[in-house]
């Protein structure tokens, strides 16, 4: 056993570690966290000042005995977690659970896991930062308070089924996705008509080009398009002034994490998760550095480095050093942004989604330390003699690439429309241009995009919600709790209109001529939706817990954690502070509250006249026909998205009813679809065949029911081992091994017993046996 024990998070980060050091170091894993909060109302003592009660999980027990008899061997035990405030609390657990001296263990930081760092690192040990521990503790007791308080209301104000629960972070991610499409619902589109004309001139080379002017403003009504394209005919276009400008583009600094997330999501079409464990495997690799901060800082020699291998590259005029200055406010996590641990190495990863976000990390962080792009700007003014009206053709030259030479920052978002500016051919002021077209098309203002993964980041980023080591977390587990989905959706056609002026040298020439055109609108890709679930318990929180949930309640707690990790405040009156009015609020919410289902009425039933509501049931959102205080019981019909408790028709509604539905007969028998408890199904001579639960059981035709039975047939006769002629009882292969079936009776097979060779007799003896299943129900307490 060597003298030195250094422990670390995971064996990739081991494994690399431990190249850099001599045989004097034993480099291991503790595979994170080795203790947490006990589960229940024991984990958080409140009346005890907020004392936590940590244990060690089942499945990291054999871990700590290891990591006990390792540090019991050695003599100094140096801990190298991640440098930010859950690496420094796992550090600190470590201490507690393995005995370890406070005052003799060394704590190790470094940004990049790279040979010069890591003996750096060794040669300045420091003692555990309590105020990092208690700032990430602080952060812990809270959530687990909230969630704990709050995610028992929910199940009994909502649903009863347990799955629902609520959380500081999460619950405000929730209400941003929700209120925005509320916003897109709510809006009213207006049509105006943009104005852009063609002309026909000659570049350098004598060849015919056409320059592209438009109408600086907008036209309210097609009516207005026209009376302005009319004013146009025999008009004598001449350019009244040419601007030249000078300007110049600044390269972004390289990757913080939300940065990063958002690139990666444009670029590569990363989700954020994705994102977070590729770029963790590069840098336990060695060939990043920490890539949870929020820090646009570059050490004086990454920088150096970078300006080196610049000039190497593309040439002394393309270095241009510089340094970032952090808009973050307090961050509080790495001290350095996300870069290559080595600037030379253009290229690195073992797989392609390694390769690819390096390639964009290690671009990023070099473009950062070019020189500006140089342009040229030209605008020219164009008057039209008819009406005084002036257009404008805008272009560009690209004078000298700098940064651009290497990369090329994406538009924050897609739906943004750019200014593409093309370079002007060779035109002087007074010059008569030769229209070729002018045309008026009919645009339709849009409403605020949906929030894709990385633009609901950047959101909670600009809120000052969350930190960079929860930003991946939180948009995973809205998604897994079914708050929000993540789906692409089709447009739909729509129908404009375009007026065209053709200049009088075309073939109908001074004629202004409508031409009616479709396009798709409304198609998303990879936008995050809020689902009915989501809608009922936004609505629920905001309603009973508003200050909780406030955008700035939320982003000045994280404040308060800044300043515990700063050591400016004490985290159990922190966590007090919170507490006390919290907690009465969950009392009286506990007591008062109504439940919420999110009820919309629809309207009545065309025939019986009964009432059909949209609300949310035990099983998720569904219709209702009739009330529970009618005669008949109410039917119900499961919600298929898209379709929604708010957006749902009372015509969409009564289609859902039409089920089961009746395809046709095979065999002699009839066959059904329907749509169960858990999903829809094909029924068939009283037997039951799952369909995908994204298919519409409505859009079933009988030939894929028929195919459906015969292939689920094939699959039966595959797991029968015995099948009795004559009796009810077979010998089947299952999922967890062979069994005997009878009737809606399975019975386990003993070991000694091979199931190929069972008789009858057996088998009837191994059911008599078996014992009878317990019927499921709430045990009713003794009085």
């Amino acid at each position: 056993m060597s003298k030195n024990l250094m422990i670390v998070e995971s064996p990739a980060k081991a494994k690399t570690i431990e190249k850099f050091l001599g045989k004097d170091f034993t480099v291991t894993s503790c595979y994170g966290h080795i203790r947490d909060l006990s589960k229940g109302d024991a984990a958080i003592d409140v009346e005890n000042n907020y004392l936590p009660n940590y244990v060690v999980p089942t499945d990291k027990k054999s871990v700590v005995k290891e990591l006990k008899d390792l540090a019991k061997k050695a003599e100094t035990v140096w801990l190298a977690t991640d440098e930010d405030r859950e690496g420094e609390a796992i550090s600190w657990h470590l201490c507690e659970v393995l005995g370890l001296n406070l005052e003799e263990t060394k704590r190790i930081v470094f940004h990049e896991i790279t040979k010069p760092a890591i003996l750096k690192a060794v040669g300045s040990p420091r003692n555990i930062n309590q105020d990092l521990v208690n700032a990430q503790q602080a952060r812990r007791v809270l959530d687990r308070l909230v969630g704990f308080k709050i995610s028992p209301i929910l199940w009994r104000k909502i649903t009863r089924s347990g799955s629902l629960s609520a959380g500081r972070v999460q619950s405000v991610a929730v209400r941003l996705v929700v209120e925005r499409e509320r916003e897109i619902r709510n809006f009213e589109s207006e049509d105006f008509y943009k104005v852009v004309a063609a002309f026909k001139l000659k570049d350098d080379t004598g060849k015919d080009v056409v320059m592209k002017a438009d109408l600086p403003r907008r036209l309210k009504s097609q009516a207005a398009a026209e009376e302005f394209l009319e004013s146009c005919k025999g008009a004598t276009f001449t350019i009244k002034d040419i601007q030249l400008k000078p300007v110049k583009k600044t390269p972004p600094p390289p990757f913080t994490t939300s940065t990063l997330q958002q690139d990666a999501s444009r670029k590569l079409g990363f989700s954020v998760s994705r994102t977070m464990i590729v770029a963790q495997k590069l840098y336990e690799s060695g060939l990043i550095t920490y890539m949870r901060t929020d820090s646009t800082n570059l050490s004086e020699l990454a920088r150096a480095t970078a300006a080196e291998q610049i000039t190497k590259s593309f040439g002394e005029e393309y270095t241009f050093p510089r340094v970032f200055k952090t808009k973050a406010s307090g961050a509080q996590e790495a001290h350095e942004a996300i870069r290559p641990s080595y600037f030379e190495k253009s290229e690195a990863g073992s797989n392609d989604d390694q390769k690819r976000l390096y390639s964009l990390i290690w671009k990023r962080a070099v473009a950062s330390q070019m020189s500006d792009a140089k342009l040229e700007r030209t605008n020219a003014k164009i008057e039209v003699s008819t009406n005084g009206e002036v257009l404008s053709a805008k272009g560009e030259v690209l004078k000298f690439d700098g940064f651009l030479k290497l990369y090329r920052e994406s538009a924050i978002d897609e739906e943004s429309e750019e200014d593409k500016s093309d370079m002007l051919p060779p035109i002087s002021v007074g010059q008569t241009l030769d229209l070729k077209t002018a045309r008026a098309t009919q645009r339709f203002t849009r409403p605020p995009a949906r929030y894709n993964e990385a633009r609901l980041v950047r959101k909670l980023e600009e809120l000052g919600i969350g930190r960079p080591s929860t930003y991946a977390p939180t948009i995973s587990t809205i998604q897994n709790r079914n708050y929000a989905v993540k789906e692409s959706r089709e447009g739909a056609l729509r129908k404009y209109v375009e007026l065209v002026l053709f200049g009088e040298g075309e073939a109908e020439g001074n004629v202004v001529k409508p031409i009616e055109k479709q396009e798709t609108t409304g198609a998303e890709k990879n936008k995050l939706f809020p689902t009915d679930i989501g809608r009922v318990v936004n609505d629920f929180l905001l309603k009973y817990f508003t200050n909780i949930f406030e955008y700035n309640f939320t982003a000045e707690i994280e404040k308060q954690f800044d300043e515990i990790a700063s050591g400016n405040r004490v985290w159990n009156n922190v966590i007090d502070e919170f507490f006390q009015p919290f907690f009465k609020v969950v009392e009286h919410t506990m007591e008062n509250a109504e439940r919420e289902s999110g009820e919309r009425p629809l309207g009545n039933h065309p025939k019986s006249g009964k009432p059909i509501i949209a609300r949310l049931g035990k099983f998720g959102p569904m219709v209702q026909i009739g009330t529970v205080d009618d005669e008949e019981k109410p039917k119900f019909a499961k919600l298929r998205a898209p379709l929604s408790i708010d957006t749902i028709t009372l015509e969409q509604a009564l289609e859902l009813f039409k089920l089961p539905k009746i395809l046709g007969a095979y065999e002699e028998l009839e066959v059904k679809v329907n749509e169960g408890r858990y999903g829809p199904y094909v029924m068939h001579n009283k037997k039951f065949y799952s369909i995908d639960k994204e298919k519409d059981p409505m859009t079933v035709t009988l030939a894929e029911a028929i195919q459906l039975i015969d292939i689920k047939r094939e699959e039966e006769k595959k797991k029968i081992i015995i099948d009795f002629e004559g009796e009810d009882i077979q010998v089947l292969n299952g999922r967890y091994g062979p069994y005997i079936k009878a009737g809606k009776k399975n019975v386990k097979i003993p070991k000694d017993k091979e199931p190929a060779e069972l008789t009858l007799e057996e088998c009837k003896e191994l059911i008599e046996k078996a014992p009878e299943k317990k019927k499921r129900g709430r045990s009713k307490k003794a009085k």
